[in-house]
């Protein structure tokens, strides 16, 4: 049987804990004939952290929102002008594994990327897409009975103090970078039709 074809919704900037409920109640929810999905949108400011993720690598209180979750993975920010692209698939109907997933959709930013001529490369044993020595995109997820949820973030045109409050993913000093900063005129929007289009490749 081949997979189902993606249904791709637009959510704007939606509330993180509310979206993330959404995400578990339709994991919950699902059949094995339910279609997957993909959720492009955006956040107000939030710091998640992962399920081995500790508290000491948040280093300065911002007044921003920690947020423990059930996902892999340390700690990360969210906010304005960064795309997350949640995941929500059947990967047992799909027939691989969450590794091969992770590989998967690391590929599609590493290829959307490419289109626009910057170099990028994934790194072993550290999720994520990196430019040189600064991560792009961050990769955090959850499998549920044979079912993914969250999924994929990118830096397009946010405010990237933040991140100097943690470590992020768990890196001490780890440099981060956005999609504007190499050279990428495009947009949110722009941005997440690319992506969405090299998804529906890799996925």
């Amino acid at each position: 049987m081949n997979p189902p074809d993606l249904i791709i919704k637009h959510l704007g900037r939606v509330d993180y804990l509310s979206t993330w409920q959404a995400m578990q109640d339709f994991t919950a929810a699902r059949g094995p004939d339910t279609p997957d999905e993909l959720w492009l949108l955006e956040h107000p400011p939030v710091f998640t952290l992962g399920q081995a993720g500790r508290r000491e690598h948040l280093l300065t209180d911002l007044g921003i929102p920690v947020i423990p979750i059930d996902r892999g993975g340390q700690i990360t920010y969210h906010g304005p002008g960064q795309l997350v692209v949640y995941t929500l698939l059947d990967l047992k109907r799909r027939g691989y594994g969450v590794k091969s997933l992770v590989q998967r959709l690391e590929q599609a930013v590493i290829n959307l990327l490419a289109e626009h001529g910057v170099s990028a490369q994934r790194r072993e044993g550290a999720p994520g897409v990196y430019v040189g020595d600064a991560k792009i995109a961050a990769l955090g997820l959850r499998v549920r009975h044979g079912c993914a949820y969250h999924g994929l973030s990118l830096n397009v045109d946010m405010d990237l103090a933040p991140f100097a409050a943690i470590n992020p993913c768990g890196y001490a000093g780890l440099a981060v970078t956005r999609t504007r900063d190499q050279g990428i005129p495009l947009d949110l929007a722009q941005v997440g039709a690319g992506l969405v289009a090299q998804l529906q490749r890799a996925l």
